[in-house]
């Protein structure tokens, strides 16, 4: 069965396609204003899709669509989200008349934007004057909103959590940075009039026969990294700290010889990049000038030459040959 195929492409008129197989290039330019990252959630999602039409005379249409993910940028270097923060509570353990004491907490975080598969350090403060033995925790929240037809549906989950020691009356704990890595989840999304997904650091303290005590800290989880000094110098350590000891396993058990040397570099070549009378070096240029500039001309000079023969040979004649290693 063979018939024509009329194709519209927007702007242009109808091409009649002949039998065959035919492939058609587009492009779409995205809207300038800012998209919402896409999203799929609990009771709702932002998806966006790539559709194709064919449309036939006295057939059906046909079409196939494909999805496209779509990322909203957010860079954690702006300011906004390089200010730290800083949150505290206190707590009567008890009931009525019968209290044991405060529990305070204490909680700091250096920023408030992250990417994922960041540690976010926790800095805290924990108190316990209660007679009980509580238990600090750390854990990362995100929070779903969804709105419609002027009704609000909220969804709450935990995506990372990280437990403390347990603390007994009367004791403190401090936790100077204790990291809580951030999983793979989807990025905030905070300008969308329909859906927002939103994400807090809580640290919180279990109290047995009581309520928990809690501190929430926003959360902004963004694209871009943040490239501070602190990373920059822990890259730059990380690249000194090598494990050295595969050096031992190059070294073989007998050295061998070196080569003639002479062989390495022609006298054609030496003299080529050497001239045969350097010109002499001024004291005042050789202050300014780096050092570097005038290796240049030793570059190409081949060392002594090595031979296995002592040409001053001594008397006694050892017995055993001798190896070493340096």
């Amino acid at each position: 069965l063979k018939h024509t195929i009329h194709f519209y492409a927007t702007g242009e008129e109808s091409l009649i396609l002949l039998d065959g197989r035919h492939e058609f290039p587009f492009s779409f330019q995205l809207p300038q204003e800012p998209l919402v990252t896409s999203f799929t959630g609990k009771y709702g999602s932002i998806q966006y899709y790539v559709k194709a039409i064919l449309e036939r005379p006295a057939a059906p249409d046909q079409s196939v669509q494909t999805e496209l993910q779509v990322i909203s940028h957010i860079d954690v270097s702006s300011p906004a989200l390089l200010t730290p923060v800083l949150r505290s509570q206190e707590k009567m353990v008890g009931c009525w008349f019968f209290t044991s004491g405060p529990v305070s907490l204490s909680a700091k975080i250096e920023r408030k934007g992250y990417c994922n598969g960041e540690a976010i350090p926790i800095y805290a403060e924990i108190e316990n004057c209660s007679s009980r033995l509580i238990v600090p925790k750390a854990a990362i929240f995100q929070t779903q909103t969804y709105l419609a037809s002027g009704k609000t549906k909220t969804f709450r989950q935990m995506v990372a959590n990280v437990r403390g020691n347990h603390i007994a009356s009367g004791s403190t704990d401090t936790w100077n940075g204790k990291t809580l890595k951030i999983p793979p989840v989807s990025p905030s999304i905070l300008d969308c009039c329909i859906i927002r997904v939103e994400y807090s650091l809580a640290v919180y303290i279990h109290i047995p026969g009581a309520k928990k005590l809690m501190i929430e800290m926003p959360l902004v989880i963004g694209t871009i990294p943040c490239i501070g000094f602190s990373s920059r110098n822990s890259s730059i350590t990380s690249q000194f700290s090598m494990d050295m000891s595969w050096l031992a396993l190059t070294m073989p058990e007998r050295p061998e010889a070196p080569p003639n040397y002479a062989d390495v570099v022609s006298e054609e070549e030496f003299s080529r990049h050497v001239p045969a009378y350097p010109p002499p070096i001024d004291c005042e240029e050789q202050l300014c000038c780096p050092v570097f500039a005038y290796i240049q001309e030793f570059r190409f000079q081949p060392p002594p030459l090595y031979s296995e023969i002592d040409p001053h040979p001594t008397d006694v004649e050892e017995v055993q040959p001798v190896s070493f290693m340096v």
